[in-house]
């Protein structure tokens, strides 16, 4: 097996974004092992393999990696949306909007506000 290099692990990561850009989340996840065990710091590839436990239905998962990437950064508003949309995906409704006002407390992009249900009453 040929030797891994850092150049390697940037062309795995950069072919992950690739696969789930096409729908391919678990070839993703195949791409990912051998980054994330070699930089298990970096918060780009954590975030970007919680991206691909959400699209491939990991919901424990991603939100375990969400977690990781929001204990880093806690001022990541899409770590906090994407979140957000695990719990309320696994149907932890209540637990979903606070990470929905989060997301749009630290960046009022319109799809975070309407998420966060500001302006709903029944909120």
């Amino acid at each position: 097996m040929p030797e891994t290099t850092p150049e390697t692990h940037v062309i795995q990561y950069r072919a992950a974004e690739q696969l789930l850009a096409a729908r391919d989340p678990r070839g993703a996840l195949k791409l990912l092992e051998s980054v994330v065990a070699a930089f298990p710091e970096k918060t780009s590839v954590r975030l970007l393999r919680a991206r691909a436990f959400f699209l491939s239905a990991q919901l424990r998962a991603a939100e375990e990696e969400f977690q990781v990437v929001l204990e880093r950064e806690p001022d990541n508003s899409f770590a906090h949306f994407a979140l957000g949309r695990t719990l309320e995906r696994a149907g932890r409704d209540d637990e979903a909007l606070r990470h929905f006002r989060l997301a749009a407390a630290l960046d009022p992009r319109p799809d975070f506000w309407e998420a966060a249900r500001f302006g709903d009453r029944a909120a």
